[in-house]
């Protein structure tokens, strides 16, 4: 080229390979899983919330995962499948942009320290895992009380029991108003705990798993890859995270006193004690099918709709 020429001119538009991007397109990958699996969200709710010793909705009788979904579409109507999940859309605005951000900023200064080393270990992708679990969701827990209060509203209905919450916004206002800022934060130890589990199922193992494939059977960054990665995904996620989602679960619905204390569990770690005296080890599992049924697809719909998405924009993938 000679050297009077003019320089070229720069590329317009927006650059897709920045975090912004990431995080958009993974709260559309969520809102999106979450349109396909809500309902199995919301009967593993319920059935987590079985047996609990002081609770009046004890005189509901025991269900298992599919008695449980066909009552709600009897006794409530098919749409109660879906209540509360403009509150898990609020959450997922907040929770999955900034766990995969989190995890990438992370990932990337990791190879960035460390440019000899051929690929993360374990140790490094586990940590990136927990860490974007754990902020997002510390950040979003408001948003999963919400959730979890508005799906337990119909089987209080059919208990003739009064409702605690007319919407979201009632829910919040109500909150708000007993106990304040710190009220919005209830159960957010156990909430955070689940999402560095969940986590570290679905961020780590994706990762992982993906690389692992791809070296062992030189499948390309294609479809079939992202669907055999997100399923071993979806099964981490479900073992590691069932035990603390069903703290999580009964921490976050019990009923509180005027000062805003729980009036069933002290803290996770009494909700554990009483749970295991009370129900056996096994409890710690309840919904753990519905679970598993839920976060697989969950985890694939979420997985290949945003690497989908990545490869249609011409940004980089996963």
């Amino acid at each position: 080229m000679k050297t009077d020429d003019p320089p070229e001119p720069k590329k317009k538009g927006i650059n897709v390979d920045t975090l912004w991007c990431m995080y958009l397109v993974s709260v559309a990958s969520a809102c999106n899983a979450e349109l396909f699996t809500y309902p199995l969200d919301l009967i593993k709710t319920r059935l987590q919330v079985q047996g609990e010793k002081a609770d009046k909705l004890k005189q509901a009788p025991h269900r298992g995962m599919l008695k449980t979904g066909l009552g709600i579409v009897r006794e409530e109507g098919p749409l109660k499948l879906w209540q509360g999940i403009h509150a898990i859309f609020l959450r997922h605005l907040v929770y999955s942009g900034t766990r995969m951000v989190v995890y990438m900023h992370m990932r990337n200064w990791i190879v960035a320290r460390y440019p000899n080393q051929e690929k993360l270990t374990v140790l490094q992708c586990s940590i990136c895992g927990v860490a974007g679990g754990a902020i997002g969701q510390f950040i979003a827990s408001p948003a999963d009380l919400m959730k979890v209060q508005l799906q337990m509203e119909g089987k209080r209905r059919l208990l003739g029991l009064p409702p605690r919450v007319l919407g979201i916004t009632d829910a919040f206002q109500k909150v708000w108003n007993a106990n304040g800022v710190a009220g919005l934060w209830k159960g957010w130890v156990p909430n955070v705990q689940r999402a560095a589990l969940v986590n570290l199922g679905d961020l780590t193992t994706y990762d992982l798993s993906k690389r692992f494939i791809q070296r062992k059977t030189g499948l390309a960054d294609k479809l079939p890859l992202h669907v055999l990665a997100s399923g071993c995904a979806g099964f981490a996620a479900a073992v590691l995270s069932t035990p603390a989602d069903v703290i999580k679960t009964r921490v976050m619905n019990q009923p509180t006193d005027e000062k805003g204390r729980g009036t069933l569990y002290t803290s996770s770690t009494d909700c554990l004690r009483k749970t295991v005296r009370a129900e056996g080890v096994a409890a710690l599992y309840k919904g753990f099918i519905p679970t598993w049924v839920r976060l697989a697809p969950w985890a694939l719909t979420f997985w290949v709709t945003y690497e989908q998405i990545m490869t249609f924009i011409g940004a980089k993938n996963f």
